[in-house]
C-alpha cells in the first residue's frame, strides 16, 4: 500500500442496546422537564449579545468533539465542552447548548442511539453542566476571582464533570443490568480520571483565549457592554478548522468503548435505526479524509444554526412577551 487509509472520529456515545427501556424513559423524562426550564430561564437570562456565542460554542464543541485524543492503555478521549459552555453562558444556556450539539450528533451523525438519546442528554447537558457550574463557582468564590483561580476552576470543573459523568454512565449501566455497578464503576472511574485531564487542559487553554480577547466572559455568561462580531466570526472560523483537522483524531476506542470491550457488554449494541450521515463520513465520496472534512464542516454549520435559531427564538419570545 502507498498510503494508509485516513480513519474517520469513532462514535463516542451510548449507542442503543446498553441501556434498559425502563432507564432511558426515565432519563428522557428528566432531560425534557430539565430542557423545558432551561429554555424559561433563558428567556429571562440571555443578553442580546450572547445570542451569537451561543451558535459559536454549539459548533466549536460538535467540532472539538470530533477530535478524539489518545490516552493511556489504546484509550481515545474527546472534550465533553460542558465546562467551557456553563463558564462561558451560565448553566441554562449551556445546557441547551450541548443538547443541540448531542442531538444533532445522534439525529443527523447516529452517533448515540435514538432511545439512549435522553440518557446522553442527562449525562453531558445535565449532570455534566451541573457539576461544572458547581465545582467552577465553588474554586473562584474560594480564590476571590483571581486570574489563578478562574484557570484553576476551569480545569476542576472540566475534569470532574468527565469523571462524574462516567460515574453516572457506570451506575445506568449497572441499573439496566448490563455491567454489575462493582465492574462498571471502577473501570470507567479509572479511564475517565485521565481523559478528564485532557479535558481540563483544552478548557483551559480555551479560557486563555477568551482571557486574552474577552475578560468580561469569563462571569458565568454576564457578557459586557463591549462589540465583539469579529470575535464570533473568529470562533466559527476556528470550529470549521477543527472540523478540517478531524481526519487527525484518534481511532482508538472512548472511554465507554473499552470498557464495554473489557466487561464483555460491546457485542448488546444495537446498530442505528436509519442512517444520515454514520459514522461523520459524507456518503459517496470515495476519499475518507475528504468525506470526514466535509461531514465536519457541515454539522459545524447545522449546529451553529440551529443553536441560533433556538437563542433568538427564545430571545425574540421574551421580547414580545414584554
Amino acid at each position: 500500500m502507498l498510503y494508509a487509509p485516513v480513519p474517520s472520529p469513532e462514535p463516542m456515545h451510548i449507542p442503543d442496546g446498553f441501556l434498559s427501556v425502563t432507564v432511558s424513559v426515565i432519563l428522557w423524562g428528566i432531560s425534557i422537564i430539565v430542557i423545558a426550564y432551561a429554555l424559561k430561564r433563558v428567556n429571562a437570562d440571555l443578553g442580546e449579545r450572547q445570542i451569537p456565542l451561543m451558535g459559536v460554542l454549539a459548533a466549536a464543541i460538535f467540532a472539538g468533539q470530533m477530535l478524539n485524543f489518545t490516552v493511556a492503555g489504546g484509550t481515545s478521549g474527546h472534550l465533553m465542552g460542558a465546562a467551557i459552555a456553563t463558564i462561558l453562558l451560565g448553566p441554562w444556556a449551556a445546557v441547551l447548548v450541548m443538547t443541540t450539539v448531542i442531538s444533532i450528533q445522534a439525529l443527523i451523525f447516529q452517533d448515540g442511539g435514538m432511545l439512549a438519546l435522553g440518557a446522553n442528554i442527562f449525562n453531558m447537558a445535565v449532570i455534566g453542566v451541573a457539576v461544572s457550574y458547581v465545582a467552577y463557582t465553588t474554586i473562584v468564590s474560594l480564590t476571590s476571582n483571581r486570574k489563578w483561580g478562574v484557570f484553576m476552576g476551569g480545569f476542576l470543573s472540566a475534569w470532574s464533570s468527565i469523571v462524574v459523568t462516567s460515574l453516572a454512565v457506570a451506575l445506568q449501566l449497572a441499573l439496566s443490568g448490563t455491567s454489575p455497578a462493582n465492574l462498571a464503576v471502577p473501570a470507567m472511574a479509572a479511564i475517565h480520571a485521565i481523559i478528564g485531564i485532557g479535558e481540563g487542559l483544552i478548557t483551559v487553554g480555551a479560557l486563555a483565549l477568551v482571557y486574552s480577547t474577552r475578560p468580561d466572559l469569563l462571569k458565568l455568561g454576564q457578557a459586557g457592554p463591549k462589540g465583539g462580531k469579529l470575535v464570533w466570526v473568529i470562533g466559527l472560523l476556528l470550529a470549521i478548522g477543527l472540523a478540517i483537522l478531524s481526519p487527525l483524531a484518534s481511532a482508538n476506542p472512548d472511554g465507554l468503548e473499552r470498557v464495554a470491550e473489557q466487561k464483555g457488554f460491546l457485542g448488546i449494541a444495537k446498530g442505528p435505526i436509519y442512517e444520515v450521515i454514520p459514522d461523520y463520513v459524507l456518503p459517496g465520496i470515495s476519499n475518507e479524509a475528504l468525506a470526514t472534512i466535509l461531514a465536519g464542516v457541515l454539522g459545524v454549520i447545522i449546529v451553529f444554526g440551529v443553536a441560533l435559531a433556538v437563542a433568538y427564538m427564545r430571545r425574540s419570545r421574551q421580547v414580545s412577551g414584554d
